[in-house]
Parts: C-alpha cells; structure tokens; sequence
C-alpha cells in the first residue's frame, strides 16, 4: 500500500473507532481494519453495535413497551382491547437502529479522513500489520504505533454445543424466527438476564440455569437480593446451583439435564441462550514473532496505560483485563491515543459503571458492601426505596421497585459505591460515579439540592441515610 499510517487500530468496534477518531483529531494519519460481515456487507462498531449491546437493548426496549402496554394501563385508567405484537416487525426494527448507528461510525470514519481497511489484520514482528483485504492481495503495513481491539466472542460449553438452530449464543437469541414456548437460559449474568427478559416478556416461559450457588456474585448483596427476588416476581424461573451436566436434542426439542442440591434433573425446552461469558478473540491477530505476550486466560498482557510487552503497540477492551464493557473499551482506546500524543490520559478503573437493562435495570459503580469490608474499610451504608419516591408513584406501580444504596468510609466519609435498582437506573448511577471522580463524601451529598418531584430524590434521601437522616423514612439511626 503506497500510503503509510501514524496509526493502524485492528478492530472497528466502540473502543477501536473511538480510538481511530480521537487519533484523527490530534492530526495523525489513521487507518482501521475491520473485516465484520453483518446481513450480508461488511460492518463497523463490533458486536456491540451488531450483535450485542444495541439490538438488545431494541429488544429490551420493545418488549418492555409490549408489556407495559398489556400489565400497566389499566392502574392509569388507560383500556387498550386486545393488544397484539408482530415480531417480524420488532425484529426488522432492532436490525434498522443497528444499520442506523453502524452506517453512522462509517460516516464519521469517513468524515475524519480516516482509512477503513476491510478485512483482517495480523500483528507481524517489527510492529508491522499485514492487511488481508475481502479482494485483492495481501499488503504489509508500517505504521509508527498499533491499538489491538479485536474485541471478545462468547464463551462455549461442551455439555451445550452451540448449533445456532436450537442451543444458540447470545447472537442467536436476536433474531428467534418465533417466540418460543419454553426456553432455557445457561448462564445467570447480564446477558442471560437480559435476553431471557425479553423472550419472557413475550410469551416464553423461561428458566435460567445458573451454576454457581449465588446470584449475581459480583454484585452487592443487598442489590442481588432484591434483583432476583423482582426477576422471580415478574416471572424468572431463576435456578441457583444448578450445574448443566448435558444436553440433548429430540427431534425440535433440546432436554437440560442438570444436578441441583445434589439431585439429578431434567427439563425439556423448545429453545436454549448458552450465556456462560465471553472470551478475548486474537485468533489471527497474532504472528508467533509479533513479540506479544498473553496470560494463561488469554488476554494480551497490558500495563495500566493498555501498552503492550512490544513498544508502541496497544491493546484495549474486551482484549485486556478488567471488565468486558464497551464504556471501557472506548475511554481505553482514547486514552492510549493520549498516551502516544504524549499526553498524562489515565482511565480510573475505580469508577467502571455495570448495568443490567431489565426493568426495573440494576446498575452499580465502585465496591459493594462487602467488597470495601474486605479491603479493610470501616463501612457505613445506607439505602432508600423508590417505593416512596414521588416521581415513582405518579409514574404507577411498575416505577417503584428497588433502591438506591451508598457503600461510605465510617473514617473519612468518602463516598466508595453506589448500587441503585428502579427506574432509569443506568442513568442514575452516573451520579454516583461524578462523585466518586472527584472524591466527593457522603455529606457532598447530603448538602445537595435535588429537584423535586424526581427519581433523583431517591439519591438524596439514599445519602441522607446513610447517617440516619432520610427525611421521607423512619430511622433508628438519627443525627442533630
């Protein structure tokens, strides 16, 4: 290729076109290569934009108006008949907003003059990318620095071979042809949690099979708690320590045989979502010399400004360590093109945002109760319902599930997490995280004034109660 490039970022997903874009800005000559084919033609923005993040949510999104729609009106005086959905409607929705959104990151790609290389790429020794275009012959690339975003695939099982017919991943789970009558889920995470959400609320009967003996492990526990118990209410079959030992497929049907408490069983399903994780994907990324090291998990080892064991090459996202969250990967990939233009950029991994998009969504940030007892904190909490929130209750019944909870320091009364349930949860807990960027206590909080009536209230009184002060609750605890 008679052009040469500042920068060659291998991977066109959230964290690889950010870091493409932010790299443009600061006057660098950038090339992405990307070699994803979605619905037939070759495609930006990774699996989040195709397969994971957005059309999910478009599911999530649809299916929560159908219910509502059928559950929630008739407390608002509201009678609608009988209240039909057309999925090959939903379904061509969620593929529009994903053409959308993927057709717009190759508009601004194209915007910021920079180079969209269709088809792999490989990592060869001296820093050099060689490019296997969809046509034409293979070319060796010199650019002066690499960003590895290969991004991640999900994790398979022996014991459920995916067939995308009936056992299908989490990219199967999108585009069911029919909304089946009894479905499986192995896997109790966010993803599993998400899509078997959105298949329930349309007709299925769902079980979730999950094999550790505790739900949601890596959340706090009061938010757990409360999150299965609103999931089990609204209709989740949610099955804790239950280990999948096999399964088999009978003509159209697949049967789940699994131990629970030390008694084999079994269950038949018409369909089953394989939700175990993810995994980083290198495969051809790599030459053998290309001088990259990987840990025993198979992650490219990185140090905390996501530089690789070869000078001027970066890896970022689902491809490092941390936490498999597209928000991470873009505040990565911008900050190692930071890091090349000479600037101090740092992400704060303290400050890592989770969010679980069910209604209501359950979204947490920094540690858990639990979590900052074990690091050795004097910890005080406190938590509020939105089941007394003003803004819920106007809103209807389905508004005032969950809380919010602030996890503080007792010593110095910074402020070390936020877990929150309700609604609009996901954007709730950016307070939360505001706030512990800039090493705001419990107290800044307390001093702030929340508009009124707002979900946000619920904040408020949360920060108030963890010194016994909430205002719209009774309280053991009280402060002058």
């Amino acid at each position: 290729m008679s052009q040469q490039f500042d920068l060659v970022v291998i991977g066109g997903g959230p964290g690889g076109y950010e870091a493409a874009i932010r790299a443009a800005q600061l006057g660098f000559k950038v090339a992405c290569i990307e070699k994803r084919i979605h619905n037939g033609k070759p495609s930006l923005g990774g699996t989040c934009l195709n397969v994971g993040c957005i059309p999910s949510k478009a599911l999530l999104d649809s299916s929560h108006r159908y219910e509502a729609t059928t559950h929630d009106l008739a407390e608002h005086g509201i009678s609608t008949g009988e209240v039909k959905f057309d999925l090959d409607t939903l379904l061509a929705r969620k593929d529009k907003v994903v053409d959308q959104l993927t057709g717009g990151v190759a508009g601004l790609l194209k915007g910021n003059g920079i180079e969209w290389l269709q088809g792999s790429g490989k990592l060869l020794a001296g820093k050099k990318v060689e490019f296997t275009p969809f046509e034409g012959d293979v070319q060796v690339l010199e650019p002066k620095y690499v960003i590895l975003a290969s991004g991640s695939v999900p994790v398979n099982i022996p014991v459920a071979p995916v067939d995308e017919d009936l056992i299908v991943d989490s990219t199967g789970a999108l585009k069911f042809p029919e909304v089946p009558k009894r479905l499986g889920v192995i896997g109790a995470g966010v993803i599993g949690l998400e899509l078997g959400s959105v298949w329930r609320r349309l007709g299925s009967e769902v079980v979730v099979f999950e094999a550790l003996d505790a739900f949601l492990p890596m959340a706090d526990k009061a938010l757990a708690k409360e999150f299965q118990k609103i999931l089990t209410k609204q209709g989740l079959d949610i099955r804790i320590g239950a280990k999948v030992a096999a399964t088999e497929v009978n003509g159209r049907e697949v049967t789940i045989k699994y131990n629970q408490a030390g008694e084999d069983k079994e269950q038949v399903f018409d369909k089953v979502i394989v939700c175990v994780g993810r995994k980083p994907y290198a495969e051809g990324l790599l030459a053998e010399d290309s001088g990259i090291k990987l840990t025993e998990r198979g992650f490219v080892e990185v140090n905390d400004q996501c530089l690789t064991s070869v000078d001027g090459v970066y890896a970022i996202g689902d491809l490092v360590r941390g936490p498999m969250l597209a928000h991470k990967a873009m505040e990565e990939g911008v900050m190692a093109v930071e890091r090349i233009h000479g600037h101090a950029a740092q992400v704060n991994y303290d400050t890592i945002i989770s969010v679980i998009y069910t209604h209501p969504e359950a979204a947490w940030v920094g540690l858990s109760e639990e979590a900052a007892t074990e690091k050795g904190y004097t910890v005080k909490a406190g938590q509020f319902p939105f089941a007394v929130n003003g803004r819920a209750l106007a809103a209807g019944s389905a508004e005032t599930a969950g809380f919010v909870k602030f996890v503080a320091d007792e010593k110095t009364d910074r402020l070390l997490g936020m877990h929150v349930i309700g609604p609009n949860a996901s954007d709730i807990v950016h307070q939360g995280m505001i706030a512990m960027e800039f090493v705001s206590s419990i107290e800044d909080l307390q001093l702030m004034t929340f508009g009124h009536p707002t979900y946000s209230e619920v904040v408020h009184e949360a920060a108030l109660a963890v010194d016994g002060r909430a205002i719209h609750a009774i309280q053991r605890k009280r402060k002058k």
